[in-house]
């Protein structure tokens, strides 16, 4: 039996994750997910892949989502109060437009000192409505391609190995970025099989294999890129249409729930007989 080992939710795209114990499970993913995006002078969003240095921004939100604070080690914090009412402006998320309400001059100004680039923060509009892709399609905030990001720890497991063989040092589950983590399977990538799940009081649906980029060749506690680990090792043996390496899974969310670490995993409905456990 799969149980939830871990719950993550990253309100600001590309900045720390927030561990969580229990987490309201929306259409749109974790509460509070991906709500905010950190943008240059063009409005396209600032991700790891070009500023690691996000990494070790540290956000921490109010339940409500009314009071938004950002950490960093040797710049202080910066907090404030959420703007969901101002006039929209005109983002960019991989070239892809969306609208987005500026958090004003405090935030943009500590951010820019942080990454050492003009910066500013920005909230997803509360009449966001995007449609993502897949299987099973779904909503999500400023995620790059989904509401839920799945792994387990088996499969963490099995590349560890992999990489251990090759004379490499084991990755932490961090360099993944996963909203969810497994833990009870034995076999890896057992999520890729996946395609309906209730776990508390909410249920997934699969909605397609989570593609690498280098963001996971980022030190995740330094805000550093650390070499070309995990994606040597995934090239190796787990290649997808067009090359692309995987690991993990993107769900969407089919029914809004309560989640909690320790809750059962049920899975409605696999890819194919049900394997062994």
């Amino acid at each position: 039996m799969a149980i939830v080992v871990e719950l993550t939710s990253y309100p600001v795209k590309g900045c720390a994750g927030v561990p969580v114990s229990e987490a309201l499970l929306t259409e749109a993913g974790l509460r509070h997910d991906r709500s905010f995006m950190v943008i240059g002078e063009d409005g396209e969003c600032r991700t790891q892949r070009r500023d690691p240095r996000l990494a070790v921004i540290r956000p921490a939100i109010d339940p409500d989502g009314t009071r938004l604070t950002l950490s960093a080690p040797g710049e202080g914090e910066v907090a404030i109060d959420v703007d969901t009412t101002s006039a929209r402006r005109e983002v960019k998320l991989f070239h892809n437009p969306f609208l987005g309400i500026d958090q004003g001059d405090d935030a943009a100004t500590w951010l820019s000192r942080a990454l050492g680039a003009p910066s500013r923060l920005v909230r997803v509009p509360p009449e966001h409505d995007r449609v993502t892709e897949g299987w099973i399609p779904g909503t999500c905030g400023y995620a790059d391609s989904g509401a839920v990001h799945l792994v387990s720890r088996a499969s963490l497991d099995g590349l560890n190995q992999r990489i251990a063989e090759a004379g490499g040092a084991a990755l932490p589950m961090n360099r993944f970025r996963p909203g969810i983590v497994l833990g009870g399977w034995d076999e890896p990538h057992r999520e890729d099989r996946i395609r309906r799940i209730a776990i508390g009081g909410a249920e997934l649906g699969f909605a397609k294999p989570t593609a690498r980029c280098v963001v996971t060749t980022v030190d995740q506690i330094n805000g550093v890129k650390a070499g070309p680990e995990p994606l040597r090792t995934l090239a190796g043996y787990r290649r997808g249409p067009g090359g692309a390496t995987l690991f993990g899974c993107q769900f969407s969310v089919t029914r809004a729930g309560k989640l909690a670490v320790g809750d059962e995993v049920d899975v409605i409905e696999w890819d194919g007989p049900p394997p062994g456990e």
